[in-house]
């Protein structure tokens, strides 16, 4: 039985998906040219530096690389057992961004902690918790799937509890993004429609008296609505990347030729990124983009169906990872294209941020441990 063993193992391919790890390098390797080319012009005017937010993200990017490395070798088991270590750590980090002298205040948000002159992000970190530990209730528990007390209610509790904290730091949108990944973990995993009925029926009238009671939250839905009613204030940015996009045509004006991003585009090299690609590289550019993002959703979504029948901790795991890159990516782009009100939310691999790109890189490390050990992880019980 040993040598069996032995051998098995031997004989299981450890390379993984060869065309996930491709198009996550492409993915990688265009967002840090396009960062570039959005971003030169801000850095030399607000740093003197034309290559900061370049040399930032490339550092950032290198550690986000090795965390995925390291991540991706970790077995899947010890990630398991990790999960209530990581929600405490999740917690612990959300509670220092209201601690004087540790959490600070930017744009409006409490939304980072800064120490030793480095700044964090915890809200970030939390997307990734939060599917973590759906993942493992969901997998556990789901022949009690319509348990309510014992099944439904703890993780519906436990998210209210982070989402209440990031909605206190004045983040609205992280707050909805990390509510929407759980109700699609739900959904997947097959709760009644009558409990969504009343989570809904708990949370619209909340997020909507949420929604209204700032001013800076009236102003993006009113913008939305109609961008040229505030065409100076709230309605600008999205006028700015619906200009860069028309600018862009079918072609584009070339690599690094965009007008927006000196100085007519706020964010240019963050939450509006995509509209640069799209002024430079035009119709062209955004379909590639698109195609890129939506081709490693379908090899997700691919790797999930796989654990379905065989291990259910890895098929909510791959697919909350998978959704949480597909959806954030989509909802920035939906953004720029002025299909949904402005929200904050990065594009994944392009937008500048250390919190968010090795958030990124570390979903993407889990993604190719499971599609690396998929044999052996199958072969595992729940």
């Amino acid at each position: 039985m040993m040598s069996y063993g032995f051998s098995a193992e031997k004989m299981e391919p450890r390379s993984g998906d060869f065309m996930m790890v491709l198009l996550i390098i492409l993915l990688a390797g265009i967002g840090i040219s396009a960062l570039f080319s959005a971003s030169y012009y801000y850095g030399n005017y607000k740093f003197g530096n034309s290559g900061y937010f370049f040399t930032r993200q490339i550092m950032f990017m290198i550690a986000g690389s090795v965390f995925a490395f390291v991540v991706s070798r970790i077995p899947l088991s010890i990630i398991s057992r990790m999960i209530p270590v990581i929600l405490l750590i999740s917690f612990l980090l959300m509670f220092a961004t209201f601690i004087p002298g540790i959490g600070r205040e930017m744009m409006g948000g409490r939304r980072w902690i800064v120490i030793s002159g480095r700044s964090f992000q915890p809200s970030e970190f939390v997307k990734l918790a939060v599917v973590l530990y759906l993942a493992s209730v969901l997998g556990k528990k789901h022949d009690r799937i319509n348990d309510f007390f014992n099944t439904i209610l703890p993780p519906l509790l436990m998210g209210f509890v982070f989402t209440a904290m990031i909605v206190a730091q004045n983040d609205f949108s992280t707050a909805f993004f990390v509510l929407t990944i759980s109700l699609a973990m739900f959904f997947i995993a097959g709760v009644k429609y009558v409990y969504f009925a009343f989570i809904f029926t708990a949370v619209i009238p909340v997020a909507g008296m949420l929604l209204f009671s700032r001013e800076h939250r009236v102003r993006r839905i009113i913008a939305f609505l109609d961008p040229s009613s505030d065409p100076v204030n709230a309605g600008y940015q999205v006028l700015s990347a619906k200009q860069a996009l028309s600018n862009g045509g079918f072609w584009g004006k070339g690599i690094g030729l965009g007008t927006q991003k000196l100085g007519g585009l706020p964010e240019a090299h963050s939450d509006f990124i995509f509209a640069v690609i799209g002024e430079e590289t035009g119709i062209l550019g955004v379909l590639f983009v698109i195609i890129l993002f939506l081709a490693l959703a379908v090899r997700g979504y691919s790797l999930a169906l796989k654990f379905r029948e065989k291990n259910l901790f890895a098929y909510f795991l791959t697919f909350g990872l998978t959704t949480s890159i597909l959806y954030q990516a989509l909802v920035n782009m939906a953004v720029v294209a002025g299909m949904v009100p402005v929200t904050g939310i990065t594009l994944p691999f392009f937008s500048h941020g250390g919190s968010s790109i090795l958030i990124t890189f570390i979903m993407c490390g889990l993604l190719m441990n499971l599609s690396r050990n998929k044999r052996s992880i199958m072969e595992e019980l729940n």
